[in-house]
C-alpha cells in the first residue's frame, strides 16, 4: 500500500472525536497561534464524523406446549425456551460477524428476547435507532415488536435455510406489513418514517440487512445536520431551496458573513510562523505523487490560508459541513486566490465542503456522503446523447474512494483564469453514481454510470465524461442546467431506501429491475 493509500477498515475506524476534538487555532479573528493550529497532513485517514447507528436485535418467539391430538405448534423450531436460548446464540454470532463487515460506525445492542406484548414494550423503551426484529414465531408480537417511534425504523429478518425455518417466513404478507408505493411513501416525513412495508423484510441474507443499515445510519446522519454557509444560503434556480431544506430535512444552517472571513484572513496575513507553515504545507502538496502545478504557486499557499478559516470555523460550530456562496466573485478578490482548493482539501479529510451554496443539492450531498462514507464530486451536467454525459466543477476531490489521491493538474479556475483549481483524473472504467434533485420538488433522479474519459475541454477544470447505464434517454427530460451529486461506486439502491423514509420521491433512471 502506498505511502498515501489506506484500507477501509482504517477509514470506519475513525470517529467522531476527529471532528471535534481537533485544535485548530485561531481563537479569534484578530489573534493567531500558531502553535495550536492544526497541521494538514495528507497521510491522515479521512475523519468519520457521523454518530453510531444503535440497533436493538429482537427475537420474537412462542411458547408452545405439546397437547396429545391437537395441532398444539405452528411453523418453526423456535416454539420453546431451549430452541430460544440456542437461537439467541446463533443471532449472536452472526451479528459479531455483521458488525465487523460493516464499513460505517455500527453500534449493535444485545439481542433481547420478547414472549410478551409487556416484555416489547419495554424493549421499545431503549435507546436505539433501528429494531432488527427476528420473526421466529408467536406471529402476534410481529407488530408489537417494531420500532414503536416514528422516527425509528425496523428491518425484519426470518429464515428459510439459514438456520431453523421461522415462522415469518410463511406468513409475513400484506397481513402484516403494507406493500410499498409512492402513495404510501408521500406520507413519509422526517419526524416520521412510516409504517413497516414488505420492503423492510430479509430472508436469510445478512448482505441485505447491511446495506438497509447503511442506509439508515446516511439517513440518520443527514436529518438535522449543521451545515455553514458563508455568504449565505440559496438555490440554484429555485429560491425556496434553504427554506426547504431547514423544513423537509431539519437542516440546521448557520449563515456566516464576508466580514468576518476578510477579518481572519487578515489575521492569518499578519502570522508569520503561520505564513511559514502555508508556505511548507503548499511545498507537501505539491510534491504528493501525480500532482503538477499548471498556475502560480502562491495561490495555493493563498488557499491554505483559507483552509486555516474554514477548519476553524467547522471546529467552533462542531459542524461536518460548509458551502461557500460568491463562490466566483466576493471571495476571489477577499483573498486574492479561489475557494476551489481549500473544498478539495476538506472533502479528501472526511467533511463535506461544497461551492456556490446551492441548497438545492447540498442535502443529495450530505445524505450521498454519509450512506457512501467517500467524499462527492458536486457537479454541473450536460445534454445527455449516445448515453454520455459530461460531468464538471472546480472543487473535485482527489481521495474519491476514500483512500487514494488521484491524479491532478492543479490549474487557474476555469470562469476567472485566476487562482487554483483541481483538474481530477479519476479512473476510465470507474463506477459512479449521482443524484440529481428536481430543484426543490421533493424528487430525487438517481443515475449509475462509468467514467470513460477525462477531456480537457472549455469548462470547469475537474471533467467526466461518463457512460449512463440504464434508460438515458430519460435523462434528456430532466437536463435543467443545475447540479448533480456525485460519489464513487454504487449507492442508488441504499439512498432510494432512505429518501423513501423521508417522503421524498426516488427515480432511479439506471433501475433494470422490473
Amino acid at each position: 500500500m502506498c505511502d498515501h493509500c489506506m484500507n477501509r477498515r482504517q477509514f470506519a475506524a475513525m470517529t467522531t472525536a476527529g471532528l471535534t476534538g481537533t485544535a485548530l487555532g485561531l481563537s479569534s479573528a484578530t489573534a493567531a497561534d500558531t502553535a495550536a493550529v492544526e497541521p494538514w497532513n495528507p497521510d491522515t485517514p479521512p475523519l468519520v464524523t457521523g454518530r453510531a447507528l444503535r440497533v436493538q436485535p429482537i427475537l420474537a418467539h412462542g411458547i408452545c406446549t405439546p397437547r396429545e391430538k391437537s395441532s398444539w405448534r405452528s411453523w418453526s423450531e423456535i416454539v420453546n425456551e431451549p430452541a430460544a436460548a440456542e437461537e439467541m446464540r446463533r443471532i449472536g454470532g452472526e451479528l459479531t460477524a455483521l458488525s465487523a463487515r460493516a464499513d460505517f460506525p455500527l453500534e449493535m445492542l444485545p439481542p433481547a428476547k420478547v414472549t410478551t406484548a409487556e416484555q416489547a414494550a419495554s424493549v421499545q423503551r431503549g435507546d436505539f435507532d433501528v429494531v432488527l426484529l427476528y420473526a421466529a414465531s408467536n406471529a402476534g408480537l410481529f407488530r408489537p415488536c417494531c420500532a414503536a417511534d416514528p422516527r425509528r425504523d425496523t428491518i425484519v429478518f426470518v429464515r428459510h435455510k439459514s438456520g431453523p425455518t421461522y415462522y415469518g417466513y410463511e406468513c409475513l404478507g400484506v397481513r402484516f406489513f403494507q406493500i410499498p408505493s409512492p402513495e404510501l411513501w408521500q406520507g413519509n416525513t422526517a419526524e416520521s418514517h412510516g409504517p413497516v412495508t414488505l420492503d423492510d423484510v430479509v430472508v436469510d441474507d445478512y448482505d441485505e440487512v447491511l446495506w438497509r443499515l447503511r442506509a439508515l445510519y446516511g439517513l440518520k446522519n443527514f436529518v438535522g445536520q449543521r451545515v455553514l454557509a458563508l455568504g449565505g444560503a440559496q438555490g440554484k434556480y429555485d429560491g425556496t431551496a434553504p427554506e426547504v431544506a431547514r423544513k423537509r430535512f431539519h437542516l440546521e444552517i448557520v449563515e456566516l458573513a464576508y466580514d468576518e472571513l476578510a477579518a481572519r484572513l487578515r489575521a492569518v496575513a499578519a502570522d508569520a510562523k503561520l505564513q511559514q507553515q502555508c508556505a511548507a504545507w503548499t511545498d507537501r502538496y505539491l510534491a504528493l505523487p501525480n500532482t503538477r502545478l499548471e498556475t502560480r504557486k502562491q495561490f495555493v499557499h493563498k488557499a491554505f490560508a483559507l483552509y486555516v478559516v474554514f477548519k476553524q470555523w467547522l471546529r467552533e460550530h462542531q459542524a461536518p459541513a460548509i458551502t461557500i456562496n460568491a463562490c466566483m466573485g466576493t471571495i476571489i478578490s477577499m483573498s486574492d486566490t479561489t475557494a476551489c482548493m481549500p473544498l478539495s482539501w476538506l472533502n479528501d479529510e472526511g467533511q463535506i465542503a461544497l461551492c456556490e451554496s446551492d441548497f438545492v443539492v447540498v442535502p443529495a450531498g450530505i445524505l450521498l456522503h454519509y450512506v457512501a462514507g467517500k467524499p462527492v464530486f458536486m457537479h454541473n451536467s450536460t445534454f445527455p446523447h449516445k448515453a454520455i454525459v459530461t460531468c464538471a466543477h472546480c472543487t473535485a476531490p482527489r481521495r474519491m474512494d476514500g483512500r487514494r489521491y488521484e491524479p491532478v493538474r492543479i490549474m487557474t479556475h476555469y470562469e476567472s483564469d485566476f487562482g487554483a483549481a483541481p483538474k481530477v483524473e479519476m479512473p476510465l472504467g470507474q463506477p459512479v453514481c449521482a443524484i440529481s434533485p428536481e430543484y426543490a420538488s421533493g424528487r430525487w433522479v438517481g443515475i449509475k454510470a462509468v467514467v470513460r474519459d477525462n477531456p480537457e475541454l472549455a469548462i470547469c477544470r475537474s471533467q467526466q465524461d461518463v457512460e449512463i447505464e440504464g434508460n438515458w434517454k430519460r435523462l434528456i427530460a430532466e437536463t435543467r442546467d443545475s447540479h448533480w451529486m456525485m460519489v464513487y461506486g454504487d449507492y442508488l439502491r441504499e439512498v432510494g431506501y432512505a429518501a423513501r423514509k423521508i417522503g421524498l420521491t426516488w427515480d432511479n433512471v439506471s433501475d433494470t429491475e422490473t
